[in-house]
């Protein structure tokens, strides 16, 4: 089984698989786009060769794990963490350790390979969202999750496993660090001023006006003051709320119309670039012992999306001192009129 170690100095934990790769594992090779799709097991009609679904939105009168979806649920193939067993949380030596229980799951957007998710329309994009709040309801069920973890990579460039359009579902044990920081950099700011700090960045977004994409009732679409990468923007609610899965029906159509046309923009100003986004959400919400008491009035759940543009100099990676080669106020005139 795979673990979980610690890392004392950074205070992060990462997944060590219980295989080794040798250096020639490492070596890539292309595979021609049309190959990929005759051995893709995702598109429809091939439902017997993935893993049974968990969950699906279907045509009235077909059957699990058959053809008649359009957008389906099952557990990642190759999972890192899995669902089954104990924590089994330990120490060896000064180092902490665990079981790598957690769930890994893959949220197929589309029967159609090849579909990107700017052209599934806004129906198929809220059918997706939809299904988001579903699994995220679901798996904070689990005492043992900590953090239920949404992000889709789009293109070879952002990681996509698979070239069949997907989404990545993963709950974890443990908050991941980045998150965490944002959690408690949040908490921070409300015990200070006793204000939501998305809240005052939106307001601020919104009195500036330059750095603004979209505007579309129930959200705003900006690209943030001091990003790490070129053309990042993030999507956030204008109704202070905590948890994706909080989110209302009208705000669930609004997003979907505004998801698709923001990847469109982002499509025709860069050209197709590779990208992801991922939803930045509360943790799981069970009562524990002096742990996010206060996220209902300290955080705001909200998507960011990153165009992969640039690759990271050593500088950026040891550091986390990062340059951008286009301000935000200009990636958000470019993508604003496009």
């Amino acid at each position: 089984m795979h673990e979980l170690r610690k890392d004392p100095l950074l205070n992060r934990w990462v997944a060590i698989l219980d295989y080794s790769l040798k250096p020639e594992d490492y070596a890539r090779k292309m595979t021609r786009r049309a190959e990929e799709k005759a051995s893709c097991v995702f598109c429809a009609g091939r439902e017997a060769e993935t893993p049974p679904e968990i969950a699906a939105i279907r045509a009235n009168g077909t059957e699990p794990n058959t053809p008649g979806w359009a957008a389906r649920v099952i557990p990642n193939p190759k999972p890192i963490l899995h669902i089954e067993g104990d924590l089994d949380r330990r120490g060896v030596g000064m180092y902490d350790r665990m079981n790598s229980v957690g769930a890994n799951e893959i949220l197929i957007e589309t029967p159609e390979h090849g579909l990107r998710a700017e052209d599934m329309g806004s129906e198929q994009v809220k059918k997706v969202f939809s299904l988001y709040k579903e699994r995220m309801a679901d798996l904070e069920k689990d005492a043992r999750m900590r953090y239920i973890f949404i992000c889709k990579n789009s293109g070879r460039g952002a990681g996509a496993m698979y070239s069949h359009s997907h989404s990545e579902i993963t709950a974890t044990p443990v908050i991941p660090k980045l998150l965490k920081e944002e959690l408690d950099s949040a908490k921070h700011y409300y015990a200070y001023k006793e204000r939501c700090i998305f809240c005052d960045i939106m307001t601020e977004e919104q009195r500036a006006g330059a750095r603004v994409i979209a505007d579309s009732g129930h959200f705003i679409a900006f690209c943030p003051y001091a990003p790490k990468f070129p053309f990042d923007f993030w999507v956030m609610p204008k109704r202070h709320s905590c948890a994706f899965q909080d989110m209302s029906g009208d705000e669930l159509d609004d997003l979907s119309v505004l998801m698709t046309s923001l990847l469109k923009k982002l499509r025709g100003v860069l050209d197709e670039p590779a990208f992801h986004y991922v939803v930045h959400t509360a943790p799981n919400r069970i009562p524990r012992r002096d742990h996010w008491h206060t996220l209902g009035d300290d955080f705001h759940w909200h998507i960011e999306v990153t165009p992969r543009l640039v690759r990271s100099s050593g500088f950026e990676w040891g550091s986390d001192f990062y340059v951008l080669t286009t301000t935000p106020e200009d990636a958000a005139k470019y993508l604003k009129e496009a």
